[in-house]
């Protein structure tokens, strides 16, 4: 992403543009005394790559036709070593062949395919929120499970009052409108910032629990393999990566089926079941005899209360992910929003009512729709469909949080909270830095707690209803502010949808501090703490390398003359009088002829990259003028519309060197920098070629990780190129 230069910024680039215009001489002459032709060919376009060459990168063609002799894929994707080809391969083939930028448009979802990959936390969660609810109550005994309709009864009524307020923040946020964005608009940047910290949590939690949930169906129904269960989890997140780091389209298609299968299964349940219940005049089934362990109370019901809203997790998915719809975006959004939580409701009561006529209590050795599935189905196809449907929707539930954890983290990168390393998208049009975090959280949450549900109930609901109560509450302010038509009725839902949220965050903090609560409270603040720092170093490194009056130092003496191109170099006319034909001829030939064991053997051209006009650029461009040797600048570009607006900075610096940009639509930067650095070489193997980077130099080396490498990188892959030598301009902050 190319920053903007404001109107400081652009005087100041103006005036240095001018100083260098009194004292480098006509542009017109760098340009023409370049030993070499800049413009190489572009990328072709995705019908002309050969199939034999799938990978992240296509060659940029040499003006002479010739094919380079070391493809951008050898020279800086393939790591070294059989093993390492052989490992790069395989991740060709499991993630298939990259996507130009332009076909992120093709990569949105219709609403059949975005009801199961973003619903499938929500509607998931009757798998085991319902049991959660009734693992509390069941301490109380026979009088504590008489709670769970009225529980549920508010449970519901919770469900359908967050349902219509996230509906009223799609309206508000057309583009997508996630707590840390609602949050951070209206209520400022902590508030904003410790509702990411609550999302980041619910959303490494509802991998955790879902495999954890996921892999207790399929011990219940199979239990030789509950010892098992931590590497089985293990295995499915790992699978779960693989198939996100595919992309979005493939990741729905391929988990579409679970989710509506898991709704086929619970209708067919609850239909069965209360037609059984009919027959007997709907008389409840008598429950097992229970002992009390703990006294009925405030405290028990609010425990319950807190255990059971977790059932409504993923509520606010669709909210954050508006812009993955096909177009028109936000009325889809809105539609499938409805769909979703008319289904939650229907599924989550239909359970609750299942287990009261069934008289079913929750027990260690079986999980509650389990138990149901057996009174309903008997052991047979349908039992096991069922159970097959549950433990697929609850292990690839955590296909929602794959969807949304990566573009909140990208949204934190964008307002520079985060590692920018997380704006970049992947292969695959996916953010795959992001997903590759999520699931190496998740899996250390999950293995350290050893699969189990219940120890990681505890911590789910504070994060899950922190984020919804910040969210609603800046949707509040928002209504306030704006005032337009109908903005008392949403001002109501958002509150009311707001004040419950709040309500259940208090008791989960309360009611569960000490059983593991503290946890995700710790985690908040931690977060919280991280993303601040990670946006003081950013603001401190961009005040060093922003364009003001006193931090440019000017140039003092003039660039040094140019060779008139009516005179050609020695190495031009030796160039010439080599056959473009033959480029291994040509250079083995000038190895033979350039001794260069004297320095006026050798030849320059010094080549500097640019990503941005900061003073870091600044100073390497200068750096590079004053070695008195031609200079070509070379800026990589991943779409056309940010190199115009590169190509306008730089007619406004002044143009005073040759610039050569480089649009790169697979969005990758070495690769291309690597085989454009190695056609020039082909073009003209006699010269020595010097690239020179910019490269930022944090002050302690905790900062690395939020910088890129690529300077690090270029020099690793221009390292088995003939006659390159890379240096780099650091510029300490």
């Amino acid at each position: 992403m190319l920053p903007g230069l404001d109107d400081e910024q652009l005087a100041v680039l103006r005036r240095v543009g001018h100083e260098w215009g009194r004292v480098s001489g006509d542009p017109g002459v760098r340009r023409r005394a370049l030993p070499v032709d800049p413009d190489l060919g572009v990328f072709p376009a995705p019908a002309e790559i050969r199939p034999a060459r799938i990978g992240r990168l296509v060659s940029i063609t040499p003006l002479s036709g010739q094919p380079p002799a070391i493809e951008a894929e050898a020279a800086a994707e393939l790591p070294d070593g059989r093993l390492g080809r052989f490992g790069y391969r395989v991740r060709r083939v499991v993630l298939g062949a990259a996507l130009k930028s332009t076909a992120l448009a093709q990569e949105r979802m219709r609403k059949l395919v975005a009801l199961p990959v973003l619903s499938a936390d929500a509607l998931s969660s009757v798998a085991y929120g319902p049991e959660a609810m009734l693992a509390i109550l069941v301490l109380g005994g026979a009088a504590g499970l008489s709670y769970s309709v009225p529980i549920a009864a508010t449970i519901a009524f919770l469900m359908l009052a967050v349902g219509v307020s996230y509906r009223q923040t799609i309206r508000a946020y057309p583009h997508g409108g996630g707590s840390y964005i609602v949050a951070g608009d209206n209520l400022g940047r902590v508030p904003g910032l410790i509702a990411a910290a609550g999302l980041m949590t619910d959303y490494i939690l509802t991998v955790a629990v879902s495999i954890a949930s996921g892999v207790a169906a399929i011990t219940s129904a199979i239990p030789s393999l509950a010892d098992a269960a931590v590497p089985i989890g293990v295995v499915v997140i790992a699978a779960l990566l693989a198939g996100n780091l595919r992309g979005i389209r493939q990741a729905g298609s391929l988990f579409a089926a679970p989710t509506y299968a898991f709704i086929i299964a619970m209708s067919a349940l609850i239909a069965v079941g209360l037609f059984d219940a009919a027959g007997r005049g709907f008389q409840p089934a008598a429950a097992p005899p229970l002992n009390a362990t703990e006294s009925v109370g405030v405290l028990l019901a609010m425990r319950a209360f807190s255990s059971g809203a977790t059932a409504m997790t993923g509520i606010e998915a669709i909210s954050n992910a508006v812009p993955a719809f096909k177009p028109v975006a936000w009325r889809n959004a809105r539609t499938t929003l409805t769909w979703m939580v008319l289904l939650l409701i229907a599924l989550f009561a239909g359970t609750i009512a299942m287990v009261q006529l069934d008289g079913v209590v929750p027990n260690s050795r079986e999980t509650v729709l389990s138990q149901l599935a057996h009174r309903s189905f008997g052991s047979g196809a349908l039992y096991i469909f069922t159970q097959a449907a549950t433990a697929a929707v609850l292990l690839l539930a955590a296909n929602t949080a794959y969807n949304d954890f990566p573009r909140v983290l990208y949204l934190l990168a964008r307002d520079d909270h985060a590692p920018r390393i997380f704006l970049r998208l992947g292969d695959r049009l996916a953010f795959s830095n992001g997903i590759i975090l999520l699931s190496v959280a998740a899996m250390v949450v999950y293995v350290a707690f050893s699969g189990m549900t219940g120890a990681l109930i505890p911590l789910y609901a504070v994060g899950v209803f922190l984020a919804f109560a910040l969210s609603q509450a800046g949707m509040v302010v928002h209504w306030w502010r704006l005032r337009d038509r109908h903005w008392r009725k949403s001002l109501f839902f958002n509150a009311t949808g707001g004040l419950l949220s709040a309500l259940v965050f208090i008791t989960a903090g309360i009611t569960k501090f000490t059983s593991g609560a503290w946890v995700a409270v710790l985690a908040v603040g931690l977060f919280l703490l991280v993303t601040m720092r990670i946006r003081h170093h950013y603001d401190t490194v961009g005040r060093a390398l922003r364009l003001h009056p006193r931090a440019i130092e000017l140039p003092t003496r003039p660039a040094p003359a140019l060779r008139h191109p009516a005179s050609p170099a020695p190495d031009a006319t030796r160039a010439a009088e080599t056959p473009p034909e033959a480029p291994e001829e040509a250079r083995r030939a000038a190895a033979a002829e350039e001794s260069e064991e004297t320095p006026e053997e050798i030849r320059h051209l010094s080549v500097v990259p640019v990503a941005s006009l900061d003073l870091a650029a600044m100073r390497a461009l200068a750096y590079a003028a004053s070695l008195q040797q031609p200079v070509l600048a070379l800026h990589v570009s991943p779409a056309e519309e940010e190199a115009e607006r590169f190509r306008g900075y730089w007619s406004l610096w002044g143009d005073h060197l040759p610039l050569e940009v480089v649009v790169s639509p697979y969005r990758a930067i070495v690769a291309p920098l690597v085989h454009y650095i190695e056609a020039l070489h082909r073009q003209r193997p006699d010269l020595t070629l010097t690239v020179i980077l910019p490269e930022i130099v944090p002050r302690h080396w905790w900062h690395r990780v939020l910088h890129s490498r690529t300077a690090a990188r270029l020099r690793h892959a221009l390292r088995p190129l003939p006659k390159i030598v890379v240096t780099t301009v650091p510029f300490h902050v």
